[in-house]
């Protein structure tokens, strides 16, 4: 060994980032926590939602002899509609409990009927529609334009597809601030930090082989993550990898600097998760993981958008599902980006040892 290579190796940057590896991989819960979980969520969802017929929206018809048989045969010619008969009080129980989304009341005469449905359930709405056409149909109605409907599925527009990569955001996030925030506290509550002061390292290089040793994991993270999407659930890769690289090494960055931060005064792990859970919170309910931040007033997009998860989920479904350049992906770098030097900065700052 060389001079030069011992050097290297004894620089204390390495040695410490080599400390975080060895902490690391000694925990068989972080193992799981990071690698695995992230893969069986993504096995569970995309099981469930998985491309499949879709089911038929269950209506109930109100018992009212004849009238109720007639209604029912023409629902059922239906593809989209389960209809079944039910006596006026099972139908409205049904109903108020979600087991069907419509009820149908027949009337007097043979040609009018009552629709009971909540307006604020989307399927309810949906099933009034698709009731009322299979009704106006079985009376003998025709359109005066012949339509016909095909069907069409295509990869990067399923929910899958979506939920990848708010999964991988989610991830990223989660290991970076709670992987790094309890390491820092554990060892300042062991003492252990008292201990490192002496040694021939600085603040900068202390906090850099946190961050540091967070690369090497990110590429087996990523690679598990996005290689198992792709080959079990056909999830696209449209972007280019570099842009996927690009993106998921700034963002881990980003939410390790952020764990840094977080981790920089509290002295307890206590302290440090409730600062924790008071952070990643709001991004796990407004930054779009499993449904689109869009959903959210308008009042309040701009703190959305502000968020760091926000713009990690967004870059990287940009990036995987449309395939975007850098200069659709600019503003969402730009965001990841601030977030990260502005916590390493702070978290330099206010670091103490004790």
């Amino acid at each position: 060994m060389t001079n030069e290579t011992r050097r290297l190796r004894d620089h204390p940057l390495v040695q410490l980032t080599l400390v975080r590896y060895r902490e690391f991989f000694r925990e068989p819960e972080a193992v799981f926590w990071v690698f695995v979980f992230p893969v069986l969520l993504t096995a569970g969802l995309g099981i469930a939602f998985r491309n499949q017929a879709p089911e038929r929206t269950p209506v109930a018809v109100v018992e009212r002899g004849a009238a109720s048989a007639s209604v029912v045969e023409a629902l059922a010619r239906s593809p989209d509609l389960l209809a079944s008969a039910l006596p006026e009080a099972a139908a409205a129980d049904a109903l108020r409990t979600g087991r069907v989304a419509l009820v149908v009341v027949p009337g007097a005469a043979s040609d009018t009927a009552e629709y009971r449905f909540d307006s604020e359930r989307p399927e309810s709405r949906i099933a009034r529609l698709l009731v009322d056409d299979a009704l106006q149909r079985a009376a003998g109605r025709r359109d005066p334009i012949g339509v016909a409907d095909r069907r069409v599925s295509e990869p990067g527009s399923r929910y899958v597809d979506f939920v990848v990569p708010g999964l991988l955001g989610m991830n990223l996030m989660g290991s970076g601030i709670w992987g790094l925030g309890f390491a820092i506290v554990d060892a300042r509550r062991k003492k252990l930090l008292k201990r490192l002061i002496a040694t021939p390292m600085s603040r900068v290089q202390f906090l850099a082989s946190f961050v540091l040793s967070r690369l090497t994991l990110l590429v087996i993270e990523v690679a598990v993550l996005v290689g198992f999407a792709v080959l079990a659930f056909g999830v696209p890769l449209r972007g280019s990898v570099a842009s996927l690289v690009i993106i998921c090494l700034l963002s881990a960055l980003s939410f390790a600097a952020l764990g840094l931060l977080l981790a920089s005064r509290a002295r307890t792990v206590e302290g440090v998760s409730g600062l924790m859970n008071l952070v990643m919170l709001p991004m796990w309910i407004f930054s779009g993981v499993f449904f689109s931040a869009s959903r959210f007033p308008d009042a309040l997009q701009p703190f959305i958008q502000a968020l760091p998860l926000t713009a990690v989920n967004d870059a990287l479904r940009a990036s995987m599902l449309e395939g975007a350049g850098w200069a659709r992906l600019a503003p969402e770098i730009g965001i990841i980006g601030a977030w990260l030097l502005l916590s390493f900065a702070l978290a330099v700052r206010l670091f103490r040892w004790r």
